[in-house]
C-alpha cells in the first residue's frame, strides 16, 4: 500500500468517526438513535481496526492477523494511547453483532458516547499526523 492510498483510507475513516461523533450528540427522543449510533459505531471501529494494520504493515510490522493483535501493535507503536479500552471496544464491538438485550445495547451506547468516540477521533488525527512525517 503506498502513502497516497493510506490518505485516502485516513479520509474514509475520518469521515465515519466524524458520523459517529454527531451521532452521539443527537437527542435520544426514540430507540432508534441507539441503533443508529450502534450501527456507525460498528463500521467506525472496523475502519479504525483495519486503517491501523493497513499503516503498521506500510512501516513493516506484517504480523497482524486480528484486530487484537493489531490493537497491541498499535499500542505499542504509539498509535493509541489505552490499549485496555481499546481491547474494551473491541469486545463490546464483538457483543454488537449478537445484541438482542436492550439494557446491554445502552450500556454500549453510553460506552461509545462518553469514551469510545474521543478514542476514534484521536486515532484520526494521529494517524494524520504519523502521514505527514512519511516521505
Amino acid at each position: 500500500m503506498n502513502k497516497e492510498r493510506l490518505y485516502e483510507k485516513l479520509g474514509d475513516y475520518k469521515r465515519a468517526s466524524n458520523k459517529l461523533d454527531e451521532a452521539t450528540k443527537i437527542q435520544l427522543d426514540y430507540d432508534i438513535i441507539y441503533d443508529a449510533v450502534i450501527k456507525r459505531f460498528e463500521f467506525t471501529y472496523e475502519l479504525s481496526w483495519k486503517l491501523m494494520k493497513r499503516y503498521l504493515q506500510y512501516t513493516g510490522i506484517s504480523e497482524l492477523k486480528s484486530p487484537r493483535a493489531t490493537i497491541r501493535e498499535a499500542y505499542a507503536y504509539g498509535l493509541i494511547d489505552d490499549g485496555e479500552q481499546w481491547i474494551d471496544m473491541m469486545e463490546d464491538r464483538n457483543k454488537t453483532s449478537h445484541l438482542y438485550d436492550e439494557e446491554e445495547a445502552r450500556l454500549i451506547y453510553e460506552k461509545v458516547k462518553n469514551t469510545y468516540s474521543h478514542l476514534l477521533s484521536n486515532l484520526g488525527s494521529t494517524l494524520e499526523e504519523e502521514l505527514k512525517k512519511i516521505r
